[in-house]
């Protein structure tokens, strides 16, 4: 069945490439506009979801609930990606042979991409939008847990679809079935691309399983490195909303690195407001001296992604020292250093390898809204194709246009 459906996607995605900006364009304003008159069916479906998952973890069913208010928010992301300047036919570079041939690279879109995501129902919006914005078709494989939610945001979608003059197979939910999923990751010749969007198990299984090209989105073990030369009150307020603003998601703050100069003063400040939040931490022995009230950190617990209020804390001898754990136990993903020395700071930033590195500012920036990508389909942490906020731009490949007058080799 999953190969019907992507044989019908490839078709219409043909007939979207075709189309002109103006459509794609419109096609976005139309799925808003359906979104917000389905919305009473919208948040229906999601009470369904929300019920069946009284059992789960509390981020698990934070990230699952839907509302008006961030369906307003679905809403206006989906006409931030329709107001962006169009990127499809854009010429890269061109240049002319001695033989006289033109050579021109052009943006084109990947073709059919594939989604696999947990149970977050606002990825399949954010993901059509932009698949659609950038030319592509898009098959969504959501989680079980959100199948009453992403089946009435689907409806939405193909809704504003056929209003524009468009396929509706352009976008399209598939069974919550874990055989889908097997399908789909073995749908070559079908499915151009395939992005996981979840924690390290769904990416992992998908890298392993698929043979359909892999973009792989992040884990996040994030770190706050908190350097001798830091500004204390601002590592304080950078740490506490690095990890506090919303700890279920990716670019949220894992583990506090701070230098033993600073140790004492820093955790003093930080950590009642950590405690005051509700923040549990974990930390290293001098840590403990501390902070008495924190919880001896293990081994595996530098190389947790909590997505929950839960915090690892180690004192560093320095930078050294700092850049060591972060290379082990970092996922590149996005890393920080608060520090006023301009050299300590340059040296970070070009040392450390991940897909956003931050002097004085908070790993929550890591975003396509906060990049001024508009909305986007996930955070790349490998270096092929696409790195960090995944925007329209890495939504396309590009061909070559090779015009001549009668050459011949």
């Amino acid at each position: 069945m999953i190969a019907q459906l992507a044989g019908k996607a490839r078709e219409a995605q043909r007939l979207l490439e075709a189309a002109p900006s103006d459509q794609r364009r419109a096609a976005l304003h139309a799925i808003a506009h359906a979104l917000s008159e389905h919305e009473a069916e919208i948040l229906a479906a999601n009470e369904a979801d929300l019920k069946a998952a009284a059992h789960l973890p509390g981020p698990m069913v934070a990230r699952l609930r839907l509302d008006a208010r961030k369906l307003a928010g679905i809403r206006e992301g989906v006409t931030a990606v329709a107001a962006m300047p169009e990127i499809l036919g854009e010429e890269l570079a061109a240049w002319q042979r001695p033989n006289g041939l033109t050579i021109r690279r052009v943006r084109v879109p990947l073709g059919v991409i594939g989604i696999i995501y947990e149970a977050r129902p606002g990825v399949t919006v954010d993901a059509a939008a932009l698949c659609l914005r950038a030319g592509n078709a898009v098959l969504l494989k959501g989680g079980k847990e959100a199948a009453h939610s992403n089946a009435a945001l689907g409806a939405a979608l193909q809704d504003g679809l056929r209003r524009a003059g468009l396929p509706a197979e352009l976008a399209q939910v598939l069974p919550s079935a874990r055989e889908a999923a097997m399908e789909l990751m073995n749908a070559t010749g079908l499915v151009d691309v395939l992005i996981p969007r979840g924690g390290a198990g769904l990416i992992q299984a998908v890298l392993k399983e698929s043979r359909v090209p892999v973009i792989e989105t992040g884990a996040g073990v994030c770190h706050i490195y908190v350097h001798e030369a830091a500004d204390l009150e601002m590592a304080a307020a950078v740490t506490v909303n690095a990890k506090c603003s919303n700890p279920a998601v990716c670019n949220a703050a894992e583990t506090l690195l701070v230098d033993r100069a600073v140790a004492a003063a820093l955790l003093d400040l930080v950590g009642p407001q950590l405690r005051e939040r509700g923040v549990v931490l974990r930390g290293c022995g001098e840590t403990l001296s501390h902070l008495p009230w924190a919880e001896t950190a293990t081994e595996a617990d530098w190389a947790v992604e909590y997505n929950d209020l839960i915090f690892s804390v180690r004192v560093v001898g320095g930078l050294d020292e700092a850049l060591v754990h972060i290379a082990r136990y970092g996922t590149r993903h996005s890393e920080a250093i608060i520090t006023s020395d301009a050299a300590v700071a340059a040296r970070f930033l070009g040392a450390v390898d991940a897909a956003a590195v931050y002097h004085n500012a908070s790993t929550r920036f890591t975003d396509g809204g906060e990049f001024g990508f508009g909305a986007e389909i996930g955070i790349s942490t490998q270096k092929l194709h696409a790195r960090g906020p995944m925007g329209l731009a890495e939504l396309t490949s590009y061909k070559y246009l090779v015009l001549g007058n009668g050459q011949v080799r």
